[in-house]
């Protein structure tokens, strides 16, 4: 009798372990189908991650391959780490690599606060109509193309351009070579950053500032503080956390610094100082068919973006900020 005693207790503790794991199962596919017309809204969005994001990973594989298009993915020969040795042994994948680090640290420095300094003006105008009217004047180049800024660059800079004729008949200097001069190369190509995205890059300091209360403010000013220490012990450490997280995210692409303007801005003569790592991808990969030794070079770049996304993400909860996950 115990023992029949025992074995139901036993039982029913198992059919609860049971009903633990299946119920929550069961309300989570009952929330699904609840909601599924919030999900066939998430589905494109889906599909469009998985086939262009997802599926082509796939091809990373031939990066351990002598990849033959005629030999196809299953029979190209596998040589291992071959083409990532290769990227250490080869000078110029150093120079390459040299070159991008370099521009983006310059971007980094100097394209980067200038959204943060543009915002922050911005917020202290008054005039609700001229402060939408010079947003909307910032905004504008984000939505040109790097073809058109490429073009508006290149008739302005060029040995006959507005630019050299100004300094030629104003300051009486000779001719610029802007384009071929391999040391304006960089300053240029931050300039032409800075120039087109920061505007699009206030929105989001922008949203950061509109949810601080205006009462710190008051009572700042109450406390004597003028405009410059309100900035500073208000405004700045509220846009701290958002800061933050754009430059963790920055820092994760620190290897990209952009294929389309620089493959437009290159030129025989700048191609030492100017070639990165997008373009020497698209350089090995298509126009000399070094696939396998192309997608190394690429899948490199990505696994450091990782590293330095996932480094810089717990430095900055080390330090007390949220981090972006």
């Amino acid at each position: 009798m115990e023992n029949l005693q025992r074995t139901t207790e036993l039982a029913g503790n198992l059919q609860e372990d049971i009903d633990l794991i299946v119920e929550p199962k069961i309300s989570i596919l009952k929330r699904m189908w609840k909601e599924r017309y919030l999900y066939l809204l998430l589905l494109p969005g889906l599909l469009f991650f998985i086939i262009y994001r997802y599926v082509p990973m796939a091809g990373n594989i031939i990066a351990f391959q002598d990849y033959s298009a005629f030999q196809g993915f299953f029979h190209s020969d596998w040589v291992g780490l071959k083409h990532f040795k290769t990227i250490f042994e080869d000078e110029e994948v150093l120079r390459v690599l040299w070159n991008t680090l370099y521009l983006s640290f310059l971007q980094i420095v100097f394209a980067f606060p200038v959204s943060i300094i543009l915002a922050l003006m911005l917020n202290e105008v008054r005039n609700s109509i001229y402060k939408r009217v010079v947003q909307s004047i910032i905004y504008v180049p984000h939505f040109l193309s790097w073809v058109v800024v490429i073009g508006i660059v290149t008739i302005l800079l060029k040995s006959n351009g507005i630019v050299n004729k100004v300094l030629g008949s104003v300051f009486g200097m000779d001719s610029v070579a802007f384009l071929q001069d391999p040391n304006w190369f960089m300053p240029l190509v931050v300039l032409e950053v800075i120039w087109k995205e920061s505007g699009w890059g206030t929105i989001i300091f922008l949203a950061a500032l509109s949810g601080i209360s205006p009462s710190l403010y008051e009572a700042a000013a109450v406390d004597g503080a003028n405009r410059w220490q309100q900035i500073w012990h208000i405004t700045l450490p509220a846009l701290k956390s958002t800061i933050i997280i754009l430059l963790i995210l920055r820092l994760g692409s620190v290897l990209d610094v952009g294929f389309e303007q620089i493959y437009l801005m290159l030129t025989p003569f700048t191609m030492k100082v100017g070639n990165v790592l997008d373009t020497f991808v698209y350089l090995k990969g298509i126009q000399n068919s070094d696939f396998s030794f192309a997608t190394a070079v690429g899948l490199f770049k990505s696994v450091i973006g990782l590293i330095l996304i996932v480094a810089a993400n717990r430095l900055a909860k080390k330090f007390g900020e949220g981090g972006v996950y």
